[in-house]
């Protein structure tokens, strides 16, 4: 009998379709969510509902945290700058997997068309003694899921 079991959610990673090494390991990532617009639609001489008939999707904005990089260690820091400071895009496409104990995939998304959008840094603060974080904030398309 097989066993079933729930996935945990901390073992992942990150591949961009340009990018290897230290920029491809995050702390987290979210925004790998869809859903589908429902339009309503009147029936006439039916007053008491509408129908509700589906639209376009409407995916949200991935969200990728790290211990930051400087720009000379990470090629995708340098990406977001040529981005956001030279107004340069070029759209990539990445893969997140949900590996196993045996870090095979179980699960992966294929995002398609991601775009950066904005990059933030935490706090500065002179009485913690925490790792800085940085978090990229990407556009995208959508994505394919199996």
């Amino acid at each position: 009998m097989a066993h079933m079991y729930q996935h945990v959610g901390f073992h992942f990673k990150v591949e961009f379709s340009e990018f290897s090494g230290v920029d491809v390991r995050f702390q987290s990532v979210t925004g790998l969510d869809v859903q589908l617009e429902a339009t309503q639609i009147k029936e006439g001489g039916e007053n008491r509902f509408y129908h509700s008939v589906p639209g376009k999707t409407k995916f949200s904005d991935l969200v990728l945290k790290r211990g930051i990089l400087t720009p000379g260690q990470s090629a995708l820091t340098r990406w977001f700058n040529n981005a956001i400071g030279n107004y340069r895009f070029r759209p990539l496409s990445l893969v997140v997997s949900l590996l196993d104990e045996e870090h095979q995939a179980i699960m992966t998304w294929n995002v398609v068309h991601v775009l950066p959008k904005s990059w933030k840094i935490n706090e500065l603060n002179a009485e913690r003694g925490e790792v800085l974080i940085e978090t990229m904030t990407l556009s995208y398309n959508y994505f394919t899921f199996r």
